[in-house]
């Protein structure tokens, strides 16, 4: 049977890895209290949430302004991984929502499973504020990864790099 968590609202929400450039692990982790949520996701998850997070963000300060309550500029938050990382589940896919009465954003974390499973999924709620520090955040660990060849625009490894442009070869 499928659990469903609600972090609501999270005392903290990152994006973060564990591992070298190149074979790094992604996650997803949220926290509420002493409950703390790691969950599992792609390289291109990360950088697909935090692009979607940012134009939906964008879109809900045009439509529900922020109240003069939270600041406009992001606060500094610990965007840290918190210890000890234990994954829940590797995450398929997510969902974007909004709260009006709390003024709080959620993103919905569905478990991957195989067709016909119920997903287990959790459920982050979060201020704007926090969502302004994530996007941020999201981009800054995504750049952390291997440098990208300037010929092919491939990851180059630490070991080095075959280049087909260099060699006369292209895609």
């Amino acid at each position: 049977m499928a659990h469903q968590i609600d972090l609501n609202p999270a005392s903290h929400l990152t994006v973060g890895t564990v591992g070298v450039p190149g074979r790094r692990t992604f996650y997803l982790q949220g926290s509420r209290g002493s409950q703390v949520i790691s969950l599992v996701i792609e390289k291109e998850q990360a950088i697909l949430l935090g692009e979607s997070l940012a134009n939906f963000l964008e879109e809900l300060d045009r439509s529900h302004p922020p109240s003069t309550r939270e600041s406009p500029e992001p606060v500094w938050m610990d965007m840290r991984l918190r210890e000890p990382i234990e994954e829940l589940f590797r995450v398929g896919n997510m969902g974007l929502g909004y709260s009006e009465n709390d003024d709080l954003i959620v993103l919905i974390a569905y478990e991957m499973v195989e067709e016909g499973d119920d997903p287990n999924v959790v459920s982050f709620w979060a201020t704007r504020s926090q969502v302004q520090a994530f996007i941020k955040h999201v981009a800054e660990v995504v750049s952390q990864g291997r440098p990208i060849c300037g010929n092919c625009g491939q990851p180059i490894d630490p070991e080095g790099h075959f280049c087909p442009q260099r060699n006369g070869h292209r895609h």
